[in-house]
Parts: C-alpha cells; structure tokens; sequence
C-alpha cells in the first residue's frame, strides 16, 4: 500500500513539474547576476554554478519568480587560454529556476565567452625585445651586433608573451547574462 502512495505521488510531482515547466514558454529571456566569478583557466565542462533573477520572471503579465530567486546553470564548454595564442572560451546554459517555491527545469540558448586576443600583447612584447636587442647590439658590435641582440632580444620577448600571455575568459561575480528558454 505505501509504495502504490509513494508511485502516484512521483507520478503527481512529475506531471507537476511539467505543468510548471510548460508555464515558461521558449523565447522567454532571463537575465540573471552570476554569484561567483567562472574562468575558462580552472571550470571544466559539467561544473554547476548558482545565479539569481536580475529581473522578474513575467510570462503573459503573470510574474513565476521575483528578482533574486535562484537560478541554476551548467558549464556547457570550457577551453583553457594556450600561452602563446589561442585565447580561453566558455559556453554556460541555464538549468532551473526556482518558480513557485520549486525549483522548475529549463532549456536556454547558450551565452559564450572569449578571452582577449594574444596578437597585439605578442607582437609588442617580442618587436618590444627585438628592438631593445638590436640597439644594444648595435651599440656594441656594430651591425653584426645589431643581428645578434635582435635575435637574442627576439627571444626574451617570446619568453616574456609565453610566461605571461594566457588571456581566459572570464565571467565576473555579479556579471548580469541574459538567457532566452528553447
């Protein structure tokens, strides 16, 4: 008898739930503040995070939820920044959002996230090294000098792009992203 109560309660919250999820239609928009910072250089696909509504869930002059009700998303993609190129990415999806006093599954468009570009950083780093080694070079040993502290200053500038260069993405704590339900 108490597992036939307990398999149509599930049945009940299931079909409510549904009942609720129906109640936020595809196109609706999102806009939810990040509660912590998320960086391409330590999240990993699957890693949760936790928001909260920025705006009031309205649908049809209706509001489900009020400004700073929870909402849970997901990390869909995360690439780490490369050193030398390649700057760091992030895909986040929404999750749920707590409607009704209960937490009500949803679909969302995707909000992707780059890091800056390493070329304009790369390029006076290494022209920057280059420059300083020929005129040092040239100062000392003429043009072949010039040659050699280009190259060598060409280097060291290289090492400087590759020990400081990775640029991830990064979204703020507090960062305000706007969704839309599919």
């Amino acid at each position: 008898m108490l597992g036939k109560i307990s398999k149509i309660a599930a049945v009940l919250m299931s079909l409510a739930l549904a009942a609720a999820a129906q109640t936020i239609p595809a196109g609706t928009r999102l806009t939810v503040r990040m509660g912590s910072e998320i960086s391409s250089g330590t999240a990993k696909a699957g890693d949760r995070f936790d928001a909260t509504l920025a705006h009031a869930l309205v649908v049809n002059g209706k509001t489900l939820a009020k400004v700073g009700a929870p909402v849970k998303g997901k990390v869909t993609s995360a690439k780490s920044s490369g050193r030398l190129h390649a700057p760091g990415e992030l895909t986040l999806r929404l999750t749920s959002v707590r409607v009704n006093g209960r937490m009500v599954p949803i679909a969302t468009t995707s909000h992707s996230v780059k890091g800056k570009s390493h070329t304009k950083s790369n390029a006076t780093k290494i022209g920057g090294g280059a420059a300083a080694g020929a005129l040092i070079g040239g100062l000392v040993g003429g043009g072949k000098g010039a040659g050699i502290g280009a190259l060598a200053g060409g280097g060291a500038g290289t090492g400087v792009a590759a020990a400081t260069g990775k640029e991830e993405a990064v979204v703020p704590a507090e960062a305000a992203l706007t969704f839309t339900t599919r």
